[in-house]
């Protein structure tokens, strides 16, 4: 009986929070009702993990690997709304992202762990529970600049709580800093696949600083120095732990495409990963990748242009390249590239078989193929079981080298211990910062307007690695924000390039594989397995040329770097403003 009390309180105190979730809009106006509860319920140090694995929900999961296909990275079935600049105010309260449901099951934990007498116990999970409110509120931030800050439980009549403005975001960001530093404190340093560990809390706040500091840096706000250097001493003590290495095996033409693809992720470079499970918990990326109707992603052919060359040369420099076939412009080139859309010889993972050229289920010609597993039942609907990375120790010496670019102490010692070793990876020849900043890439400097300084060249270098390591791993819309680099979406999305109608050799073996045509495909050769029509997909010069998939949005410098709040909870609260332009 005893037990089966126990069990019972257990599920009412996880179970309320969900509730309550499911009626976001009265989120902040719900009365502590699980008082009695708490008193009952915080005793032991496993109370607090059950409570705290609850708070795992406020982490992505699949989402990460969905999200470039609304940026210049990607392109889906059709381009998003933020990229074609139709977002609009949404009208239900606690919508389009001005949620708090989250919120309230952390803070309440915060208010009630220390119950429990187990001093290792209490230190590690609430450290824990502040990790995931700095994450909460980093997404709020990101999202909507300044927000409310909570850090208690709001009771249903704290009516000056309930109806407060929005709180700086100099006061919300030096929260979120103060918690995510506790979490590094308390939080043991252990490695832990799909826990949050100390070494999850050092690079969320290398990510989280990175972002602060860079979008002060290029939206002219005050005191971003500050967050740089944070970032990097986030980003650098990581990799002075030595608990994580970059994963290599398989060489350099497969241990990229590994990564993703594998079934179970190790913790060689994988920080943390959503664990997916054959029969238990499955998602729908390989289906989105494979199947004509659903995602169709491609990338794009900006993204295509920014691999480098074998020899370290940009691609952009050959005299031509915008003309090249699909063959000739997959020769030679940082081996990434065929580890994340399907090259000439693709086999899909697993096979030695090459695969037939399948332009269908790929919008722009470069099918994506990063996380990719194997084919058969993982492809189909929902059949999905390979785990999603969220954080993997490559994006810290990203960060590190970013940061100490940004803000001026960056020495090719750097670079060594950071971009170099993703270079060495692949085998690409290592990134030198007095070249690189003698001689800063033309079409790189093309795409980032903002970059001034000595330090332009190697920015625009560690940018384009960024670029092509973490594609399609959900950070690409972040970055062109704190770059102040939303014009971009203004920019025509194309893909593969066709010099004329009529059939193509996709793979260089005297087969033909792909037919263009105006509508009429009684010519194409009977070996053909892809066709594409330019009545449907329209080629830049008529009859020749790279597919124009998308003509280029608008983006409102203005107002389109954060989201809008929704008319009912500006109606709600007379203390809280709009965001500028909405």
């Amino acid at each position: 009986m005893k037990k089966t009390r126990r069990i019972i309180q257990v599920l009412v105190l996880l179970i309320t929070p969900f509730i309550i979730a499911g009626c976001e809009a009265d989120i902040l106006e719900q009365p502590p009702g699980d008082a009695v509860t708490a008193e009952e319920f915080f005793n032991t140090g496993a109370d607090l993990e059950a409570y705290t694995n609850d708070l795992y929900a406020v982490l992505p999961t699949k989402s990460v690997y969905i999200d470039d296909s609304d940026s210049d990275n990607i392109l889906g079935v059709s381009a998003g709304e933020r990229l074609r600049g139709a977002r609009i105010v949404p009208t239900d309260r606690g919508s389009g992202g001005w949620s708090w449901g989250y919120l309230r099951r952390i803070n309440y934990f915060l208010e009630n762990y220390d119950r429990v007498d187990d001093p290792g116990a209490t230190a590690k999970y609430s450290g824990i529970a502040r990790f995931f409110r700095a994450y909460f509120y980093f997404e709020k931030v990101k999202r909507f600049g300044d927000v409310p800050w909570y850090s208690e439980v709001i009771n249903q009549d704290d009516e000056e709580l309930l109806t407060k403005a929005r709180d700086s975001r100099e006061l919300v960001m030096d929260s979120i800093m103060a918690d995510i530093d506790y979490a590094i404190e308390n939080i043991p340093a252990e490695k832990e696949l799909n826990r949050i560990t100390k070494y999850t809390a050092l690079i969320l706040k290398a990510r989280i600083a990175l972002h602060e500091g860079t979008f002060r840096k290029y939206h002219g706000l005050d005191d971003y120095e500050r967050f740089i250097e944070e970032s990097s001493s986030a980003a650098k003590e990581l990799m002075d732990s030595g608990a994580y290495t970059l994963y290599t095996s398989g060489g350099e033409e497969q241990a990229y495409l590994d990564l993703f693809a594998m079934e179970n992720q190790n913790t060689t470079e994988t920080i943390l990963a959503v664990d997916y499970e054959f029969g238990l918990r499955t998602h729908d990326l390989a289906y989105r990748m494979t199947a004509p109707t659903q995602g169709r992603w491609g990338l794009t052919k900006e993204l295509v242009n920014s691999y480098l060359m074998t020899d370290g040369t940009p691609f952009t420099n050959q005299s031509g390249y915008e003309t090249l076939s699909f063959y000739e412009e997959m020769q030679n080139r940082d081996p990434r590239l065929t580890q994340t859309t399907a090259g000439p010889d693709f086999a899909t993972y697993g096979s030695q078989d090459p695969e037939p050229v399948d332009l269908d289920i790929t919008r722009t010609g470069y099918r994506v193929i990063k996380g990719l597993p194997p084919k058969g039942p993982q492809w189909g609907s929902g059949g999905s079981f390979n785990d999603v990375i969220l954080f993997r120790y490559a994006e810290a010496l990203l960060i590190y080298a970013e940061a100490k670019a940004e803000i001026g102490t960056l020495t090719q010692g750097d670079l060594d211990m950071s971009i170099n070793k993703l270079r060495d990876r692949v085998g690409l020849p290592h990134l030198n910062m007095a070249e690189a900043n003698a001689n800063p890439d033309p079409y790189q400097e093309s795409l980032y307007e903002n970059i001034e300084g000595p330090n332009k060249g190697v920015i625009l270098e560690i940018r384009r690695e960024r670029r092509v390591e973490m594609v399609n791993e959900g950070l690409r819309w972040d970055d062109l924000m704190r770059w102040k680099e939303g014009n971009k979406v203004e920019k025509p999305i194309r893909g593969i390039y066709f010099s004329e109608l009529g059939a193509h050799d996709f793979n260089n073996d005297g087969n033909f594989d792909v037919y263009v045509h105006d509508g009429d495909t009684s010519g194409a050769p009977d070996e053909v397995t892809s066709t594409i029509n330019i009545n449907e997909r329209p080629l830049t010069e008529g009859n020749s040329g790279n597919l124009l998939l998308f003509e280029g949005g608008s983006f409102d410098e203005n107002r389109d770097y954060y989201y809008p709040i929704p008319m009912e909870d500006l109606e709600l609260n007379d203390n809280l403003e709009q965001n500028p332009g909405w």
